[in-house]
């Protein structure tokens, strides 16, 4: 795009002074050095690496020895995140853009965000995290590197004077979530339609148009395309342009930069890479973000690629990115990313039976989205003893599930829609947060500005029902107590080590089985079919990767949601 705004005033976080070589943070952070041997003691670490002389037995020595590293065991313990889901799409009634949008589409009358929080922390949700920039490329913050962005909307200038002090909805939503305390995530979509090269979108549109004509089905991407047919994309092309990887230094200051003599003085870090046009540009977007509003405590990697099919495919050099993440986040987990968190494999919000959070991979973690499982994390058996000691399996790390889900139907708000009810929830949670995973549930605000009514009282219903439930439990051991579900745990400092287990509750002197499965992790959910009436439970350990780390077992009663009439 010809002609560029003057560079932004825009708040930055004072860094520590850190390398300025990207190249000095290892590829594989945080794996166990290969020994000389296989007969040396295994350490604890977040990944490890396969050597040729590791015996079945050694390879499942070290996924017990494979444990999480403090950020990792810091977001396990966060159950539920709450996912905003809020951009060009609220205004346009999409679910994918295609990055052509004008951006003074992007006019909510408020955004209440204090709302949004109250309705989260209602929910339940110890985290929450926004879509900074989705699929078509509008960024919710002011970038230096993008003219698609909210500072070219109404929403930049309303409200007194001739800027909104909630202008940048990043800046704003950081700030809300961090003073109702609450953790605080970014999702930053690699796929960027605005960005997609102007001729190539020209004649594509051309064929879909074609194919419109002769009755051909149309994706959804070739649909918002179509739509937006007069329109060119609002970037400047660095999408797939086939562009050659060159040494880049970020930040790439750009010209009256307002980080200059705070870069030139070592107050801003900078770093550099071999990158070509649309990964130096990402790069930059991460490095605003994690510099301006950051640390943060999840970054969100989408792997959606909408035009490959079409011709265009961006190659990613994720180990730049997890690179710069890490030198300025260390504690971030990155979704999809190495010694971060994975997709659980759906977006029903369902966790699997048997969830590991100790995983194989055939390729280095530091190299790849979705650390290298087959599939993309679909496959029903991700992480057995079969699966871990399979030929071609070079690397094992610690990588938990994330189970994400929307309240309605679709991810952004719709008016058409409706929630789901906070029976449904209950039931999800249960499936997730009870399967050794973490829930993600998305809350999409509507173009108003708000999280509408229907929504606030089927998660304020859930939120209560949850504390009700789970909130503490029952006091056994004084007595016969009557009770319906069983919370067990690992303490997974030490790992992931539980394959097979039976819960038994004591009933006039006799024990007798109440309940079983295979993994445990961080927390097991146990709903029971009646309720039992025991005086004592315990956990019998049937199979084990090494002994066992279980916390205190947890008798609880169910309590049902009041759902909104």
């Amino acid at each position: 795009m010809s002609g560029r705004r003057p560079a932004r005033r825009l708040r930055t976080l004072a860094l520590a002074t850190m390398a300025a070589a990207a190249t000095l943070i290892p590829t594989g952070g945080g794996a166990a050095a290969a020994q000389d041997t296989c007969e040396a003691p295994i350490a604890d670490a977040s990944q490890h690496v396969i050597e040729d002389c590791d015996t079945p037995a050694r390879i499942i020595d070290k996924a017990v020895h494979t444990v999480p590293t403090p950020g990792q065991l810091a977001w396990q313990q966060r159950d539920v995140t709450a996912f905003t889901h809020f951009g060009m799409n609220t205004f346009t009634n999409r679910e994918w853009g295609s990055g052509t949008e004008d951006e003074k589409l992007f006019d909510p009358a408020a955004l209440d965000f204090d709302q949004w929080m109250r309705t989260y922390k209602a929910s339940g949700a110890r985290q929450v995290m926004l879509t900074a920039k989705h699929h078509d490329g509008f960024t919710l913050y002011p970038s230096r590197y993008t003219d698609h962005d909210v500072a070219a909307s109404p929403w930049w200038t309303r409200g007194p004077g001739k800027k909104n002090p909630e202008g940048d909805v990043l800046g704003a939503y950081v700030k809300a979530a961090r003073a109702a305390g609450l953790k605080v995530g970014v999702y930053l979509s690699p796929a960027d339609g605005a960005e997609l090269p102007h001729a190539w979108h020209a004649q594509w549109v051309e064929k879909v148009k074609e194919k419109q004509a002769n009755g051909e089905q149309l994706s959804l991407p070739e649909r918002m395309a179509l739509e937006d047919a007069g329109r060119a994309p609002a970037g400047q092309g660095r999408y797939g342009n086939g562009s050659t990887p060159t040494e880049r230094t970020i930040p790439t200051l750009v010209p009256g930069d307002d980080r200059a003599a705070d870069v030139a003085s070592g107050k801003l870090p900078s770093f550099r890479f071999t990158a070509d046009d649309y990964d130096a540009y990402y790069l930059n977007q991460i490095y605003e973000i994690l510099t301006q509003y950051g640390p943060v405590d999840e970054f969100w990697l989408d792997g959606a690629n909408p035009w490959s099919g079409a011709g265009v495919t961006q190659k990613y050099n994720v180990t730049n990115w997890f690179r710069l993440i890490r030198a300025l986040s260390p504690d971030s987990v990155v979704f999809q990313g190495a010694q971060g968190v994975r997709w659980v494999g759906n977006e029903s919000g369902i966790a699997r039976e048997t969830e590991w959070s100790v995983t194989p991979s055939a390729v280095d973690p530091w190299t790849v989205i979705g650390g290298g499982l087959p599939n993309d994390s679909t496959d029903a058996d991700i992480g057995s003893r079969a699966k871990l000691t399979a030929p071609g399996v070079k690397y094992l790390q610690w990588y938990p599930a994330e189970a994400d889900v929307s309240l309605r139907p679709g991810w952004f708000h719709h008016p058409a829609e409706r929630p789901k009810t906070a029976a449904q929830l209950m039931s999800l949670y249960e499936r997730s947060v009870g399967r050794n995973a973490s829930l993600l549930l998305n809350v999409p605000p509507a173009k108003n500005g708000r999280i509408d009514a229907a929504d606030v009282a089927s998660l304020t219903a859930f939120g209560t029902a949850v504390a009700n439930t789970y909130g503490s439990g029952l006091p056994i051991g004084d007595g016969p107590v009557t009770f319906d579900r069983v919370r067990i745990g690992e303490d997974i400092r030490y790992g992931q080590r539980v394959e097979a287990f039976t819960v038994q509750a004591r009933t006039a002197g006799t024990w007798r089985d109440i309940a079983s499965g295979t993994t445990i992790g961080a927390r097991r959910i146990l709903a029971l079919p009646t309720a039992v009436t025991a005086d004592a439970v315990r956990v019998r350990v049937q199979e084990s990767r090494a002994t066992p780390r279980l916390l205190p077992v947890t008798v609880l009663r169910a309590q049902k949601p009041q759902e909104a009439p």
